[in-house]
Parts: C-alpha cells; sequence; structure tokens
C-alpha cells in the first residue's frame, strides 16, 4: 500500500504497527493509536470540542485519545480528544464519540450514531445506526440498542442553575432497546430487559422486563429461553 492521501499527522502522535490511514485523515496532539488499527477516510481523531459559554461540561485537559489494537474507525468518523475506544471496536461511517467517554472491547457503534460526553460503554455492546446516547450515560455489557433510539439528561431541558446535574440512562447488562425508544433522564433499564419498538421509557424497568407502549408499562418477563446465556 502506498502512503496515504493527504494525511495530517501530530508528531506528538504514537502509532502502532501495521495502522493502516484511508484518504484525508487528521490526527490530533496526543492521540495514541495501538496496534493493526484501520482508519479509514475522512477520520478525524483527538478533536477538541468548541464549547459555548454556558455549558457546564468539564475541560477536557491533557489526557489522551485512545484507540486499542485491531479498533476500526470508519470513514468520517469523529473521535474526540480524552476518548477511548477499546480493542477490535468498531466506530461506523459519520459517528462521533465525546470526549471522556469510553467504549469497551469488541463493541460496535453503528452509522452516525453519537455517544456524548463522559459516557461510559462496555464491552460487546452492539448500537445500531444513528442512536443518541447522551451525556452522562451508562451502557454495561452485551447491550444491544436498536436504530434512532435515544437518550436524553435534562428534565428541565435548559431550565436550570449550575446546581443541577444531567441524569442519563443506566442500561444494564444485556438488555435490549428498540429501534425509535425514547428513554427519559435518569432512567435505569434492568439487566436482561427488553424494551419493544417505539416505547417511551418514563420509569426504571426491571430486570428481564418486557416493556411496551407510550408510556411503557412493564407487560411480562423475558423468558429463560431468551437470555443471554443461551446465546453465545
Amino acid at each position: 500500500m502506498g502512503s496515504p492521501v493527504n494525511l495530517t499527522l501530530s508528531p506528538s502522535a504514537q502509532v502502532g504497527a501495521n495502522v493502516s490511514f484511508g484518504a484525508n485523515v487528521v490526527v490530533h496532539d496526543g492521540v495514541i493509536i495501538g496496534d493493526d488499527v484501520v482508519i479509514q477516510d475522512g477520520a478525524i481523531l483527538g478533536k477538541r470540542p468548541k464549547l459555548a459559554p454556558t455549558s457546564g461540561s468539564a475541560p477536557v485537559g491533557d489526557d489522551p485519545l485512545i484507540i486499542g489494537d485491531g479498533a476500526a474507525i470508519c470513514a468520517q468518523a469523529i473521535v474526540f480528544a480524552s476518548a477511548k475506544v477499546g480493542a477490535g471496536s468498531i466506530v461506523g461511517d459519520q459517528s462521533f464519540i465525546r470526549e471522556r467517554s469510553t467504549i469497551g472491547a469488541g463493541t460496535v457503534v453503528g452509522r452516525g450514531s453519537a455517544i456524548d460526553n463522559d459516557v461510559v460503554i462496555g464491552d460487546r455492546v452492539r448500537i445500531q445506526t444513528s442512536v443518541y446516547i447522551t451525556g452522562f450515560s451508562v451502557v454495561e455489557d452485551d447491550v444491544f440498542v436498536g436504530p434512532c433510539a435515544m437518550t436524553t439528561n435534562d428534565d428541565t431541558m435548559n431550565r436550570h442553575d449550575d446546581n443541577y446535574a444531567l441524569k442519563g440512562a443506566v442500561l444494564r447488562r444485556a438488555c435490549r432497546i428498540g429501534g425509535g425508544v425514547v428513554l427519559t433522564p435518569g432512567v435505569e433499564v434492568g439487566a436482561e430487559a427488553f424494551v419493544a419498538a417505539g416505547a417511551v421509557v418514563t420509569a426504571d424497568v426491571p430486570p428481564r422486563g418486557v416493556v411496551m407502549g407510550v408510556p411503557g408499562r412493564v407487560v411480562r418477563e423475558v423468558g429463560e429461553q431468551d437470555l443471554l446465556e443461551n446465546w453465545r
């Protein structure tokens, strides 16, 4: 393979062995790229956020963006400074990962999805196309999030003082969130729970609860045959 076309690589970036760069890639200061990473056309790594004067987000500081071994950053994706992408994970085309967010090993972030600041995502998570994971959310291992699902973190919709704490969603291990679901601020979905497509979840969902409707209601329990341990 020839030299990458129009690669902008900061001299302070660290690049591992066998890294593949597409055309028009930008790698900012302090980025750490592991071995066998694939970075496709137009990706931007280590971008620093431009925050509004009224933003309550913390400054980025000097923590580097770290891309783990064997990860793939797909075309036109943006991964911000101080984020972490785990080994073998895939960040899909035109997706973005904000500052201080962590993506676990073997996780897939689908095309055009947005992972906001200060989010923790576990291992082997599957986030489908056009999903929004709001700031301060937690997504545990083996969770599935369907296309166009949305989480929110501000009950006041920006009518609050500096003492107000934003509350993202908490998605416990191996829960499944259907396409187009809306999760209101601070909602917790229990382990192995199932939220059907289009539901609006305004209250916590118990482990293995099956939720449907607007507003979402628990209608039954996930059966033993549908638990993750039977689908490994």
